[in-house]
C-alpha cells in the first residue's frame, strides 16, 4: 500500500476512537437534608449527582428504594451570560445602555456587543479548530439557536470572546471579510435559576408534568420520584431524603508535579492523565478545572520533536484541537526542553505548550 495512503487511514482510524469516560453514580440509603447528603457526597466522592440522561441513573439507583431521592439540583435565582461553549463571561464589551435586559442572545456590531431577539437572523461566527485558519465566518443568516447548531456540527462552536484582545480579533476579522451586517457571537443569557451542586453545565432536565412547582413555596432542592419513570421534581431542602453522589472519572489532583512525574502519579493511582478528543470531554475538563489551584492543569499531551507532532499519552492522534493562540504549532523550541500540553484554567480553557518541568495540578481519568 502506498506509504501516504496507508498514513491517512491510520490517522482516520485514530481519530475516529470513542471516549468512555462517564460519571458513576452511588445511591446511599440513609437519609438526609439536602445540604448533609452534599457534604457527604464530596467527601466520599464527587458531588451530589449531575445528571445527563437518565438511563445510567436509573442503573444505579435500587429498584426496590421507597420515596424519593436527592439529586445535585439546587434553585439559586441565577441570571448569568455565559458562552456557548459552557465558559463564563468574565470579560464583557457592551455598547451604550447594553444589555438592556429584554433579550437573550448576542450579536456584535463594530466591536460593542448588543443584547438581541435569538429569535431573529443575523449572519455569525464560528470558532475554528484549525487555529492557523483562525473564526469561521458563517456567510448565511439563522437565528442563534441555529446558528450555534451549525457551528457546532461543522466547526466547533459559536465564537466566544475572552478578553480585549480577541474582541479586536474578532472586529479585524470582521473588517478584513467587509462583513458590514451584525454578526451572533457565542453569549447568551441564562436565566435558569436551577444549578448542579458540582457546577455542571449540564442542561438536561426531566421534570415531571407541573413541576418545579415553588410559588409560595420554599422548595428549593431537587428529588427523583418513586414511580418507574423517576421524573424529578421540587422538595423542601430540609427533607430528610436517600440520595445519590456521582464519582467523576476525571480526578483533578491539586498536587503541583512536573508533568512526567503527573504522568507516574496518574499511571500508579488512576488510569493514565486524561486526554481530549471532542468538544463534549473538553466541557469535561472546564468543569473540572475550575478548582484548580494552579494557572494551567496538564493534560496527557505530549510533543514530539523527532517527528514534530503532539501526541496523547494514551497513543491517539490529536484530532480535536482546543489551542490558545500561537501555541500547538509543532514547530516547538525543543533547545528549551520537551513540551507538554496543559489547559488553562482561568477564563480561557484552551490549551498551551509549556515545559515538561513546570510544577502544575494535573487531570486524572480513572475509567477502567
Amino acid at each position: 500500500m502506498d506509504q501516504t495512503l496507508y498514513l491517512i487511514l491510520l490517522l482516520i482510524a485514530l481519530c475516529s476512537v470513542s471516549e468512555c469516560v462517564q460519571r458513576q453514580y452511588h445511591f446511599i440509603n440513609v437519609r438526609k437534608t439536602w445540604t448533609e447528603a452534599q457534604r457527604f457526597c464530596r467527601e466520599n466522592y464527587t458531588d451530589l449527582a449531575t445528571v445527563d440522561n437518565m438511563n445510567e441513573l436509573k442503573k444505579s439507583v435500587n429498584d426496590g428504594r421507597v420515596g424519593n431521592v436527592w439529586i445535585g439540583l439546587q434553585r439559586k435565582d441565577v441570571d448569568k451570560w455565559q458562552w456557548s461553549s459552557g465558559e463564563p463571561a468574565l470579560y464583557l464589551n457592551w455598547g451604550s445602555g447594553q444589555p438592556d435586559g429584554r433579550d437573550e442572545c448576542v450579536m456584535m456590531r463594530n466591536g460593542e456587543w448588543h443584547d438581541y431577539p435569538c429569535s431573529d437572523s443575523l449572519t455569525f461566527i464560528c470558532s475554528s479548530s484549525n487555529t492557523n485558519t483562525g473564526p469561521v465566518f458563517g456567510n448565511q443568516t439563522m437565528n442563534w439557536r441555529d446558528a450555534q447548531s451549525y457551528c457546532r456540527l461543522k466547526h466547533i462552536d459559536l465564537v466566544s470572546v475572552r478578553n480585549q484582545n480577541e474582541n479586536q480579533q474578532i472586529q479585524k476579522f470582521i473588517s478584513d471579510n467587509h462583513i458590514s451586517n451584525d454578526v451572533w457571537i457565542g453569549l447568551f443569557r441564562v436565566r435558569d435559576p436551577w444549578q448542579w451542586s458540582d457546577q455542571s453545565d449540564s442542561s438536561f432536565r426531566d421534570w415531571k408534568s407541573g413541576e418545579p412547582d415553588i410559588v409560595g413555596k420554599l422548595k428549593n432542592c431537587t428529588v427523583i420520584g418513586p414511580n418507574a419513570q423517576g421524573e424529578w421534581h421540587a422538595d423542601s431542602c430540609n427533607s430528610q431524603l436517600p440520595f445519590v453522589c456521582h464519582e467523576d472519572k476525571l480526578i483533578l489532583i491539586k498536587e503541583t508535579l512536573t508533568w512526567p512525574e503527573a504522568l507516574r502519579y496518574c499511571r500508579q493511582n488512576y488510569t493514565d492523565l486524561v486526554s481530549v478528543h471532542s468538544v463534549e470531554m473538553q466541557r469535561r475538563v472546564m468543569n473540572v478545572v475550575k478548582r484548580a489551584s494552579t494557572e494551567a492543569v496538564w493534560l496527557g499531551l505530549r510533543h514530539s520533536c523527532t517527528v514534530g507532532l503532539w501526541f496523547w499519552v494514551s497513543g491517539e492522534t490529536v484530532c480535536y484541537q482546543s489551542w490558545a493562540p500561537g501555541n500547538g504549532t509543532g514547530d516547538e523550541d525543543c533547545e528549551s526542553g520537551v513540551r507538554s500540553g496543559a489547559v488553562q484554567s482561568g477564563g480561557d480553557p484552551r490549551w498551551i505548550s509549556r515545559s515538561q518541568d513546570n510544577k502544575l495540578n494535573f487531570i486524572c481519568r480513572n475509567d477502567e
